[in-house]
């Protein structure tokens, strides 16, 4: 269990947060404009919308909170992520996130890990978006050479 770890201990099981928070519309904005999305439901500052890939910021979020000791002896590779969309997020809502571990595997010989996250509207527990994510912890020992 790497709760209170590093994040390349982390094993299935392994519950990340909650983390409540709110995303305002400031942040918001850089990052749209960072990734260039310039429609003005995202950059607009009434009834302004949070595009579903910021919640790729919610998982380094969960990994900061529950490991706060670091990446660990190897740094994290982003491998895929799948994304379902099921409401509108608002800027300035106050959001709740929770992420568990569901798998931890190799593959040649490399380290794998499977992390399954919910966001949700913390005022009623709304799910506004399910986010699954897979990253290569480690690399074998002669990638690193």
């Amino acid at each position: 269990m790497a709760i209170g770890h590093y994040v390349t201990d982390l094993a299935p099981g392994d519950v990340l947060g909650p983390v409540e928070f709110v995303l305002s519309p400031f942040v918001v904005r850089e990052y749209c404009h960072a990734v260039e999305l310039h429609q003005e439901y995202f950059q607009g500052s009434h009834d302004q919308i949070v595009p579903p890939t910021l919640v790729h910021l919610q998982k380094l979020r969960l990994y900061q909170h529950a490991c706060p000791a670091g990446t660990g002896p190897t740094a994290r590779v982003h491998v895929e992520y799948d994304a379902t969309y099921h409401e509108a997020i608002r800027a300035g809502e106050k959001l709740r996130a929770v992420g568990k571990i569901t798998d931890r595997y190799s593959k040649r010989e490399r380290d794998y890990v499977h992390l399954e996250i919910e966001l949700r509207a913390a005022a009623d527990g709304r799910l506004l978006i399910a986010y699954r994510d897979t990253v290569i912890l480690a690399y074998s020992k002669k990638d690193a050479a």
